[in-house]
């Protein structure tokens, strides 16, 4: 799985506004409803806008199977909620997992991260055994406005050290 950042032409492209960028397709059906695309293609400039990095297409084989991003700018603390989707003609092959995988790389790599968040609903197993194959751990469940019962799942980035237990 590869993470390809999410510019505003590639949103173009995949609601039919424009031409998509060379060597890529997408997958059969498209990545997600045009609203929940339009959604995203907000998120992704904000975060343009006050971050360097957090919306990316999800790429496997040239073909664009999901999307995935930062929910909003890290916080003070270093904590940043992911969210992710996969095209509905590409679930249950394994994209979120690899995903999520690749969305830890990012945020390692992310020197205002050193937590990562996410939601999921109580009914999309999916998505929780994704989380758990990458380590996060379940850290209760609450009520979201949009969402309704969720459960809330945190992952711990490493702090790099100096070989002797020290922070860098």
């Amino acid at each position: 799985m590869a993470l390809i950042a999410a510019e505003d032409g590639d949103f173009a492209w995949m609601l039919g506004e424009g031409p998509g960028r060379a060597g890529l397709r997408l997958a059969p059906g498209g990545v997600d409803a045009p609203e929940v695309l339009a959604i995203v293609r907000g998120l992704a400039a904000r975060l343009r806008e006050t971050h360097d990095r957090g919306a990316w297409m999800m790429v496997e084989d040239g073909e664009v199977v999901g999307l995935c991003s930062y929910l909003r700018p890290p916080d003070a603390a270093g904590g940043v909620e992911i969210g992710y989707g996969v095209a509905e003609t590409r679930r249950g092959r394994g994209c979120a997992t690899r995903a999520v995988a690749a969305m830890l790389g990012e945020a390692r790599a992310d020197p205002a991260v050193s937590v990562v968040l996410a939601a999921t609903a109580v009914a999309n197993l999916a998505s929780q055994k994704a989380l758990e194959r990458n380590g996060f751990a379940r850290t209760g469940v609450d009520i979201d406005p949009e969402d309704g019962e969720v459960i809330r799942w945190r992952f711990e980035l490493a702090i790099p050290t100096d070989g002797e237990g020290q922070s860098a």
